[in-house]
C-alpha cells in the first residue's frame, strides 16, 4: 500500500519506491530505500512529515504515492 495510507506514529518498512528514474533517485537520496523504515509523523493539507533515516522530511502526496510500504 502507499505511504499515504499509513497510520500516523505507525512505523513501516519500505517495500519499493516507485517512480521515473529522476523521482527514484531523489527520493533514494533522502533516505527512501528498499527495506528502511518509515514513520508518518504528521499529515497536513495532504502532504505527510515523515521520520525516515532519523531525519524528518516533509513529503507531498503526490511523492508519497510512489513510496510502496
Amino acid at each position: 500500500m502507499p505511504l499515504t495510507m499509513a497510520d500516523i506514529g505507525e512505523e513501516n518498512i519500505i517495500k519499493k519506491v516507485g517512480g521515473n528514474p529522476a523521482v527514484r533517485k531523489f527520493l533514494e537520496n533522502l533516505g527512501f530505500v528498499a527495506g528502511g523504515t518509515v514513520t508518518v509523523i504528521n499529515r497536513i493539507g495532504g502532504n505527510l512529515i515523515v521520520n525516515v533515516k532519523e531525519s524528518r522530511v516533509a513529503v507531498s502526496s503526490e511523492m508519497a504515492c510512489k513510496i510502496m510500504i
